[in-house]
């Protein structure tokens, strides 16, 4: 499994944990209608929940940027390979 893959995965797996925490702020709303949980609770809960969501957003964010860079870093990598196909190619026709 590559670099570039296991970065795929972990952003998989960032979005999965933001999905689950906003389901977990739907449950709490739905306590709090139900009276099982006082405003004041609520938004102490949910403020918690935010901040998590925004550190996964943050992370998932500098994996996507490490994503990019490694794409082009193969890119680099390819092209550098190519000149120097090209190069042996022109040498031996000169011959």
């Amino acid at each position: 499994m590559g670099f570039i893959e296991r970065l795929d995965k972990k952003i998989k797996l960032k979005e999965k944990q933001i999905e689950k925490e906003e389901q977990n702020i739907e449950k709490l709303k739905e306590k709090m209608d139900s009276n099982k949980l006082t405003r004041a609770e609520y938004n102490i809960k949910k403020k918690k929940i935010e901040i998590k969501i925004k550190h996964y957003n943050s992370r998932m964010r500098v994996l996507q940027g490490l994503q990019v860079k490694e794409k082009k870093h193969q890119e680099e990598i390819a092209e550098k390979k190519q000149k120097k196909k090209e190069e042996k190619e022109k040498k031996k026709s000169k011959k």
